[in-house]
């Protein structure tokens, strides 16, 4: 197949908009609605030193590694979506009892009376718009789980009412980006 100077240009010349995309969790969806910021997580590909009598020489690797999902959220008036996150959080830690371990396989109805963390997991998709706001890319995200919540701060010596927000770090096992076609 012989390959043309068009075969090699960018289709859409359009920038990515960091303004147009939604984010939604399947087990916690009370955070989906006041997300402000998230990101796409980086991704590594280990190296292998392969031996020669000059130098060693680097090789890709066999094991990918993915850096955290970073979310900030504002936090609503009633702090359902900031006690949902730090509910799950401590469901995962049980800092008072066994129980509340228990209570996170309870809510969750897929979980069929698994014994096991994965039953505490969620998905969750990041959709990424258009700049004519048309849902573009899907990036979806496998057995996510919070590992930190940020603190809040009251302060009652500001002049402008700044409202709360909060950041949560999740790990997950494998996102995979999808091409969503209209």
């Amino acid at each position: 197949m012989t390959y043309t100077s068009w075969d090699k240009q960018i289709s859409n010349k359009s920038f990515l908009s960091p303004t147009g995309f939604q984010f939604s969790l399947a087990k916690k969806p009370k955070i989906d609605f006041f997300c402000d910021s998230a990101n796409i997580p980086g991704i590594n590909l280990g190296v292998a030193m392969q031996p020669s009598y000059l130098k060693a020489i680097p090789v890709p690797g066999d094991v990918l590694t993915f850096d955290d999902l970073s979310l900030s959220f504002n936090v609503d008036e009633d702090m359902e979506n900031y006690l949902e996150i730090h509910n799950w959080l401590t469901q995962f830690g049980f800092p008072r009892d066994l129980g509340q371990y228990q209570q996170l396989l309870n809510e969750d109805p897929n979980s069929e009376g698994k014994q096991n963390a994965i039953s505490g997991m969620s998905d969750g998709s990041l959709i990424i718009y258009t700049s004519n706001y048309r849902a573009n890319i899907q990036i979806n995200f496998q057995d996510l789980f919070p590992v930190s919540l940020s603190s809040l701060k009251f302060e009652s010596k500001v002049n402008d009412i700044q409202y709360l927000t909060a950041e949560v770090v999740f790990k997950y096992t494998i996102y995979e980006i999808v091409k969503i076609t209209n």
